[in-house]
């Protein structure tokens, strides 16, 4: 699988987090993940666009109107983890996306920074 960084994810992240839309958490990601469920009920009221915009990494093989090609999210509908935003860099250092590992480590210290004003 080849994910490339998905550029308009990390501009909403950005917009979020200036906007305070966010969790400075210390938990394990797992417990603020959204599951199946939680995204199902998302996209009943929203386009897969807006699906996309919650995730780092892009599957360029999989359709555009598919979940399968989002990888690496990092919030939970409303706001922007901290504990997602470390869970995406670890992960996407240990599989090699350089690109999305950096992108998610820049987010996180814009994320800490606000969050420490």
């Amino acid at each position: 699988m080849s994910l490339k960084l998905n550029p308009t994810a990390v501009q909403f992240a950005k917009r979020l987090i200036e906007e305070g839309k966010l969790k400075n958490d210390e938990g394990h990601w797992g417990q603020h993940n959204p599951d199946t469920s939680a995204e199902n009920k998302f996209l009943d009221k929203h386009e897969i666009e807006e699906y996309g915009q919650w995730h780092l990494g892009l599957d360029m093989t999989k359709g555009e109107d598919t979940k399968g090609r989002y990888h690496f999210p990092y919030g939970d509908f409303k706001t922007v983890h901290r504990d997602g935003l470390i869970a995406a860099k670890e992960r996407a250092a240990q599989q090699g996306y350089t690109d999305i590992e950096n992108a998610a480590d820049e987010l996180l210290q814009a994320l800490e920074q606000k969050a420490a004003q």
